[in-house]
């Protein structure tokens, strides 16, 4: 199980990669977001995540098997900031093919 984990959150990385490396800039906005999403599945298998566990301690639970909440709440924060990072690229997306004409990150079409 381990290797599908590490194999999809290199998948999403390479694809974030290179699609931020492309010149459209919705291309990029998609790139970032699956960036974002590999760093969340990264962060979430470092967390030791555990089957039927609970978040946290109860006062009776003596070594009882809990999961971890902090990597849980870094993960949740991180899809509300990334969230709110996508909708301000897409409206200064819009803005700047409003201005420009073009959708390219540099302003311009490519020459040939």
């Amino acid at each position: 199980m381990e290797i599908v984990l590490s194999l999809g959150i290199g998948v999403f990385a390479a694809s974030g990669v290179w699609l931020m490396l492309r010149p459209r800039t919705f291309q990029v906005v998609l790139g970032l977001s699956l960036l974002t999403y590999a760093v969340n599945l990264f962060i979430f298998a470092m967390g030791r995540l555990r089957v039927d566990a609970p978040p946290v301690l109860d006062a009776g639970a003596v070594g009882a098997q809990v999961s971890d909440p902090v990597p849980q709440a870094l993960v949740l924060t991180a899809l509300v900031i990334s969230f709110a990072l996508t909708a301000l690229f897409l409206v200064v997306l819009l803005a700047a093919r409003g201005i420009t004409g073009s959708d390219h990150v540099d302003g311009g079409e490519p020459g040939p």
